[in-house]
């Protein structure tokens, strides 16, 4: 089963390389053995295309939810919301490019996806004071994605939201909250927000993932990583992460539409789901007290709490006596239950 997993991805790696005019092979070394990596260096694994070999988007073509065909209700899609200004980002794109920069009013976004650990998490663009972009460097560890940025060539972990390597080592990026449902979903509760496009100016066959049945199989990995069999490999889990731990949250148990109070590392954290989304927020002194009862009924409010106050998806209080205030926002994403024990100590919440 490897060796068919690591053909099948030097063929389809050999199509982005390519279809690719930014491909540049000549990095693919240099930036694996140059100078110091805070993570083990003969960890960090060579992907196969190359810098660039998968071309991340810049500032993508944005179209009506109306104008949508090539979406199933099925299909995930990541979303971000500035003010009035809320858009999606489609699994099936991503699959493919990985990294999308976008600038949403004031916001310099970089959303990177990666297909092999189902990780996606949202990145501010501004590091060290400075407007960058990212792209993919071909590189992984523990099967996860490397961005770099442009600005300096340094390398990130994806996972671990740092530079890993380069002149910004040991860098945090600043990590922005999405929202990541089925377009079923997404398209009823923002039926006049943006969606990335396939007219990307690339040739892909969006929609079909370009590893195969990776997503479902539990047995079939592309490169090592360690397993953890607590819960299945492939099981999609939401994780909210607390300096060098994790704590995973299943899906099953919000399957019926939940919210949590959970305590986890000193911190008290909201979660609230269902079985197309998790999201969660942090509470402090200001909001500790209130009590939180799920209400979603497939408009943008998800809770209310007892003094009155609707909030949404994105934490915003919509109406009531603290209407326009924001709940905190946590570091938190979801992905393959196998990437979080792989970089973090991970706990299981346990209802």
């Amino acid at each position: 089963m490897m060796k068919k997993g690591w053909l099948l991805l030097l063929i389809v790696s050999g199509l982005w390389s390519c279809s690719s005019s930014n491909t540049n092979d000549s990095n693919k070394e240099g930036d694996r053995e140059s100078s110091v990596w805070t993570i083990p260096k003969e960890e960090v694994l060579d992907g196969g295309p190359g810098r660039d070999g998968i071309p991340a988007l810049e500032n993508p073509n944005l179209i009506n939810v109306s104008e949508v065909n090539f979406l199933a209700d099925s299909d995930l899609v990541i979303g971000f919301q500035n003010g009035g200004d809320v858009r999606a980002y489609p699994h099936i794109i991503l699959d493919w490019h990985e990294i999308i920069n976008d600038n949403i009013g004031d916001v310099s976004l970089a959303v990177t996806y990666c297909p092999l650990t189902g990780t996606g998490i949202g990145w501010n663009r501004i590091v060290n004071g400075k407007e960058t972009t990212f792209g993919v460097s071909g590189l992984l560890y523990n099967t996860n994605l490397i961005p770099f940025d442009r600005e300096t060539s340094s390398n990130w972990s994806q996972i671990l939201n740092e530079s890993v390597n380069g002149e910004l080592l040991g860098e945090k990026v600043g990590v922005l909250p999405l929202f990541e449902t089925t377009w079923g979903v997404w398209k009823n509760l923002f039926p006049n927000s943006k969606v990335v496009s396939t007219n990307t100016g690339f040739s892909r066959t969006y929609g079909t993932s370009p590893y195969g049945d990776y997503n479902t199989n539990n047995n079939r990995f592309l490169f090592p990583v360690e397993k953890d069999s607590r819960l299945p490999l492939k099981e999609r889990v939401y994780a909210v992460i607390n300096n060098d731990k994790a704590k995973a949250y299943r899906f099953s148990d919000f399957s019926q539409g939940a919210v949590i109070k959970d305590n986890f590392e000193g911190e008290t954290y909201l979660i609230v789901g269902n079985a197309d989304f998790m999201v969660s927020f942090l509470l402090d002194a200001n909001t500790t007290a209130l009590e939180f009862e799920y209400v979603f009924s497939g408009t943008e409010v998800i809770v209310k709490d007892d003094e009155g106050n609707e909030w949404s998806i994105f934490g915003e209080a919509i109406s009531g006596p603290r209407a326009g205030e924001f709940l905190k926002p946590t570091t938190a994403f979801k992905g393959f239950w196998f990437s979080f024990p792989a970089f973090y100590e991970t706990t299981i919440y346990n209802n």
